[in-house]
């Protein structure tokens, strides 16, 4: 029976390039010049771990990450940036945590959508993940193509596709 996964996954490697690519811009802008800014990524925690002189320059690191992140094929919904920076001496810090996995809430929206859809497949709940079942590959196409148009609050990857 043809099936596939619906994941939120973000490629370490991948991610470790954006951050390593937002340091060395960093390093060559001038508006950065003589600043103590640093950007470190957890991989562990799975957060990136920000450190500079004031808060217009978090916001300004946070959007070329977020760019950075984009040209290496990361969505943007990765990144939770709804943490507030907060002060540690001279220094301002902000942790922007990546979101990996489907929580509950979402997944239970994941699959009632699918289940409003009328489409003969099934939907089930996996840990962190949505599987979806059906006798044929174009109901299957069918449920990826609704999934895309709809805006859930963390990227969506289809793999395991079997048929």
């Amino acid at each position: 029976m043809p099936s596939f996964d619906i994941v939120n996954k973000v490629d370490l490697q991948q991610l470790d390039n954006a951050v390593n690519v937002t340091k060395k811009e960093i390093q060559n802008r001038f508006d950065f010049r003589d600043s103590k800014t640093e950007v470190e990524l957890d991989k562990q925690g799975l957060k990136i771990n920000l450190t500079t002189d004031n808060s217009m320059r978090i916001k300004t690191i946070e959007d070329i990450l977020l760019q950075r992140a984009v040209k290496q094929n990361i969505d943007g919904k990765a990144f939770d940036f709804s943490k507030d920076d907060y002060a540690s001496g001279a220094q301002i810090k902000k942790e922007i945590i990546i979101r990996q996995g489907i929580e509950k809430e979402e997944a239970k929206k994941i699959v009632k959508i699918i289940k409003e859809l009328k489409i003969k497949v099934e939907a089930s709940i996996m840990d962190d993940q949505v599987r979806v079942t059906a006798k044929k590959i174009d109901d299957l196409q069918a449920v990826m193509q609704e999934l895309r148009k709809t805006n859930l609050g963390s990227p969506l990857q289809f793999v395991n596709m079997k048929s």
